[in-house]
């Protein structure tokens, strides 16, 4: 009886001793090996976003016949209260917005009277100047087929999860820019800052 106890008792610890092992192993795997993870992620996105030759959206008669490919530099959005002039892509991949402004591609485009939905990084030569953005203030999208100004309307900083914040429509159109909150936030924000801009109709 006591060597089925004995037995029993090493079985158990070789068991902790194990799990033990394994999640230090697990540990040392995230801490050294999520770079190399988040690189190789970057890589296939970049791959899986970039078409052979980009594509450019055209429009005929106020109306889009074909879409951009996606992550192609079709526009150009430039806020000088705040000195921003970034390149915008068609797409919100990682590698897009590691290169400008992301155009959401379930959102409308300039000029299609719709919800459309940028975001770009709070980071210093990206978006970090947002918040300093005043109602009036004038954005402007230069695109490859047409220039559209916006005037802001309203601000406000929403959970990241409430999507009716950002809501897509074709009523009215309506650009919705936002960018991660708070400004100086390190890792996983929770919030985003929105900038809300009624086109200016010419």
């Amino acid at each position: 009886m006591n060597n089925l106890l004995k037995a029993i008792k090493a079985t158990v610890i070789s068991l902790i001793v194990a799990f033990l092992m394994l999640g230090i192993i697990c540990g040392a795997i995230y801490l050294y090996g999520n770079e190399k993870v988040r690189m190789a992620t970057f890589l296939i996105d970049t791959i899986a976003t970039k078409d052979e030759e980009d594509i450019m959206p055209v429009f005929e008669g106020g109306v889009l016949v074909n879409y951009p490919s996606l992550g192609t530099k079709y526009a150009d959005i430039i806020i000088e209260s705040i000195g921003v002039n970034l390149p915008v892509y068609y797409g919100a991949s990682y590698s897009i917005l590691k290169s400008g402004i992301a155009h959401d591609d379930t959102s409308y485009f300039p000029g299609q009277g719709g919800s459309i939905i940028m975001a770009g990084h709070n980071f210093k030569k990206f978006l970090a100047k947002l918040p300093d953005t005043q109602k009036g203030d004038i954005i402007t999208i230069n695109t490859s087929y047409g220039t559209f100004n916006y005037k802001i309307t309203d601000k406000k900083i929403v959970k990241e999860t409430a999507v009716d914040e950002v809501p897509i429509q074709d009523e009215k159109e309506i650009l919705m820019l936002y960018t991660c909150w708070p400004i100086n936030n390190i890792g996983h924000a929770s919030e985003r800052y929105v900038v809300y801009a009624d086109l200016i109709k010419n």
